[in-house]
């Protein structure tokens, strides 16, 4: 069983920064994918970024070019610059390890 903890959600100004951090803790194996997912209000849960242990990345549309996604061991990072108001939702971290497991998500809001 892999919980997933995530860190760093806050509130920024339009065009502001954060640096979200996930840990994955209850197995000593390497993850093989981890990435982030994200669920604005009245919306379906979305792909965000994710990272394989192989370096394979798939980055959403919207963010790419202003989000980065980076991995150390089985911890997740997702750096998001130029942040806009539509970037508001909670992030949630994933992985998938025998099946898919979700952390609690942390809150991002982007307002002026």
């Amino acid at each position: 069983q892999v919980q997933l903890e995530e860190s760093g959600g806050g509130l920024v100004q339009p065009g502001g920064s954060l640096r979200l951090s996930c840990a994955a803790s209850g197995t000593n194996l390497r993850i093989n994918v981890m990435g982030w997912y994200r669920q604005a209000p009245g919306k379906e849960r979305e792909l965000v970024a994710t990272l394989t242990s192989g370096g394979i990345t798939n980055i959403a549309d919207s963010v790419k070019g202003r989000f980065t996604i980076s991995r150390e061991k089985n911890m997740v990072y997702l750096q998001m610059n130029s942040l806009k108001v539509e970037d508001t939702a909670v992030y949630y971290c994933h992985c998938l390890y025998g099946r898919a497991f979700w952390g609690q998500g942390t809150l991002v809001t982007v307002s002026s």
